[in-house]
């Protein structure tokens, strides 16, 4: 009889298993609100979970996409690219980047404000026509915005060759002075930044108690030329102090999670958008009920609270209306919950039966 050894799988082998990666979206696979923003000043959601961070009405006038130009044979479908669209100067308070914010019950485990602090490290792969180099901010959240509440650590990184995609690795200690957030509120952020003003600089390499947006003074000025780009993708943040292989997920898994914060009945365009009946929900009057319409929408995944939700017309894209037949009503949400949300609107005159088409959104973003 031949004895076949099993061999124990060992703590590193285990590390590398499971859930791991503290980031959403880090591939830049699900893009509910469509593949393609222009903004100037506004702090604004891109690609899921990905936000647009401005200090100071900062005039960061990009269009930012979701792309196809990606590392080669790193598993990677999608990145987020960034395009300077007008030449800015950043001073005082300016400052410019993306990021993401995550909720303090999913940092627990790293144990921060005890002297079993962890540590933590990023991994993610950039591109750009633009080399120097560039800050990445670690900020935690103990309860609210106020300085004594926060600390931040800045680490740099050099984008040494142009147009060519760069992997990068960046470790941060346990911070032991201060906790985490422990609910459904924002606990930790992270953010790349890509211009910033004199009065925000500071140093790398050192916890700091800060809320504010900081680099330093060696971050280059990626707003300095209309043919500048910058691209992101395979971001990775966990536990630890040396990086592990990419937590690839599936597209649903990944859109599962997203969907915690955001959720649409668009097809990945953006809320609004006309002519889409093809895709929409739909209500079905409810005759012995003095509204026309009255119906609920379940959510996909709980959402992280009880989110903003509004209905948008089918066809028109108007907020706030709904649309049947070719007559278009005023609707409305009666109200939105974690797992569901209930709207109608009013216009009996609307038959029995009748399918009423309309789009929703619904965020609970932090």
């Amino acid at each position: 009889m031949t004895l076949i050894k099993v061999n124990n799988r060992s703590s590193e082998d285990t590390a590398i298993h499971g859930r791991r990666n503290l980031l959403h979206n880090g591939a830049m696979q699900v893009a509910q609100r469509g593949t393609s923003f222009a903004e100037t000043t506004a702090a604004s959601y891109t690609l899921d979970r990905w936000l647009r961070a401005v200090g100071s009405s900062f005039n960061f006038d990009t269009t930012i996409t979701q792309s196809t130009d990606v590392p080669s044979g790193e598993g990677f479908k999608y990145s987020l690219k960034v395009e300077c669209d007008t030449v800015q100067t950043p001073s005082g308070s300016h400052n410019a980047g993306i990021g993401q914010r995550l909720e303090g019950q999913d940092f627990q485990h790293l144990c921060y404000g005890t002297s079993s602090a962890k540590s933590i490290v990023l991994t993610f792969w950039t591109k750009s026509n633009k080399t120097g180099t560039y800050c990445v901010q670690f900020a935690t959240n103990h309860g609210n915005s106020t300085a004594s509440y926060r600390y931040s650590f800045i680490r740099e990184y050099t984008i040494n060759t142009a147009n060519t995609w760069e992997k990068k690795t960046l470790t941060v200690p346990g911070l032991t002075t201060q906790d985490i957030e422990t609910t459904d509120t924002e606990g930790f952020r992270v953010k790349w930044w890509l211009a910033v003003g004199g009065d925000d600089t500071t140093t790398a390499d050192a916890w700091e108690q800060s809320a504010s947006y900081l680099a330093t003074s060696n971050q280059v000025n990626f707003m300095d030329n209309t043919s500048n780009e910058w691209y992101l993708t395979g971001c990775q943040l966990e536990e630890g102090t040396v990086s592990s292989p990419y937590e690839y997920r599936s597209y649903m898994d990944e859109l599962r999670q997203c969907q915690r914060y955001y959720f649409t009945s668009y097809d990945n365009v953006s809320a609004g958008t006309t002519g889409t009946n093809t895709t929409s929900l739909y209500w079905v009057k409810d005759g012995t009920n003095s509204y026309a319409t009255f119906g609920t929408t379940t959510f996909p995944s709980q959402m992280r609270v009880a989110p903003s939700a509004t209905v948008y017309n089918a066809t028109t894209g108007n907020s706030n209306s709904a649309t049947s037949d070719g007559s278009n009503f005023t609707a409305q949400v009666y109200f939105a919950r974690k797992h569901t949300m209930a709207g109608g609107h009013a216009n009996v005159s609307v038959g029995n039966a009748t399918g009423i088409h309309y789009h929703m959104t619904a965020t609970a973003e932090l």
